[in-house]
């Protein structure tokens, strides 16, 4: 493997990764070394640095930087424009992470209860004794039938 491929498999494993100078990264993203400066300086972009503090720009700013392009010529957004989808994304972004730990959360809970449940009857099945009253069935008792239920009770005693 030669160090061109090298850089190239690295940088695949890891797209984060600062590997391109501005001019190489300028040219992958199809826009002027100068537009990149002006990016970094708004705050759009914000590529790592070397130990001699040259910009080193990682796939993923090459991304992005074909993203503001995009968002900038095809959509004809400004640059306060571009930050603010950029905003956004990163909140949506949040929300789902939020709504993933809420439905996890929901998730364990529902199983804690359901295991409660289940003890709770298991519990019952085990403790509860049927009641058969005494010699007699139960009747049920209405006004025309009360009578006859007081007398059968007092039969019985």
């Amino acid at each position: 493997m030669n160090s061109a491929d090298a850089r190239i498999h690295t940088t695949a494993d890891d797209p984060a990764r600062g590997v391109y100078m501005i001019s190489v990264a300028a040219e992958l993203a199809g826009m002027h070394p100068q537009t990149l400066r002006i990016y970094e300086t708004r705050g759009l972009i914000t590529p790592k640095r070397s130990a001699k503090n040259t910009r080193l720009y990682s796939r993923e700013d090459v991304d992005r930087l074909q993203r503001i392009s995009e968002l900038t010529t095809e959509l004809g957004m400004n640059l306060a424009g571009v930050q603010r989808v950029f905003e956004l994304e990163q909140e949506v972004a949040r929300m789902h992470r939020r709504i993933r730990g809420l439905e996890v959360h929901a998730e364990r809970a529902q199983a804690e209860l359901q295991d409660e449940l289940d003890r709770v009857r298991s519990s019952f099945r085990k403790e509860l004794v049927p009641y058969e009253p005494p010699g007699q069935a139960l009747v049920p008792v209405d006004r025309r039938g009360e009578r006859a239920v007081r007398i059968a009770i007092s039969r019985r005693s």
